[in-house]
């Protein structure tokens, strides 16, 4: 079960950093729109996912080379959005979390490093993260949800088998 969730988790790092550094700008400026952010609705499915999107954003931000705000802060960023994602019982909430964390969050350190207004930033952020998550990852999340084999979870959300205790409630009442 732990090389499984541990080779899961390799890939989705992988590929979310090799993704994102083959968009070069596109991925990691002012205005962007990280498709690989499309995975950041995984670790509603997945527990897995948390690490695999953090460790593939903080190799991204690496390869990216905007400095320790973007590699630490914007990996903290991605942590946090998936264990709230992973969390949610709701789809349309676990959607919005990366969104809106990332929109509001990274927005704060990218405002300095390209000396631009911080509600710029949150706009063009927004809106990069809206169609990455909201209009390609909401889609492929539904898609999912009725096809978890294709995950190797299969009835994750309902078998308990993967499940936080709160999913595990949620299901009882």
């Amino acid at each position: 079960m732990k090389v499984k969730f541990l080779t899961r988790a390799a890939l989705i790092a992988a590929i979310y950093a090799v993704g994102t550094s083959m968009l070069g700008s596109f991925g990691s400026g002012p205005i962007q729109v990280r498709v690989t952010e499309v995975l950041a609705v995984l670790p509603y499915f997945d527990p897995a996912a948390i690490i695999g999107v953090t460790l593939g954003c903080f190799l991204a931000n690496v390869i990216a080379g905007l400095g320790p705000w973007d590699i630490f802060g914007g990996t903290f960023i991605t942590l946090v959005a998936a264990i709230l994602t992973n969390k949610s019982r709701s789809k349309i909430l676990a959607v919005l979390w990366p969104i809106v964390l990332n929109a509001f969050g990274v927005s704060a350190y990218l405002s300095a490093i390209f000396e631009l207004p911080y509600w710029y930033n949150v706009a063009t952020i927004f809106v990069g993260q809206f169609i990455a998550i909201g209009l390609l990852g909401y889609p492929i999340m539904l898609y999912l949800e009725k096809n978890t084999h294709i995950l190797g979870l299969d009835n994750y959300r309902t078998s308990g088998v993967y499940s936080n205790p709160a999913q595990k409630k949620s299901k009882k009442s």
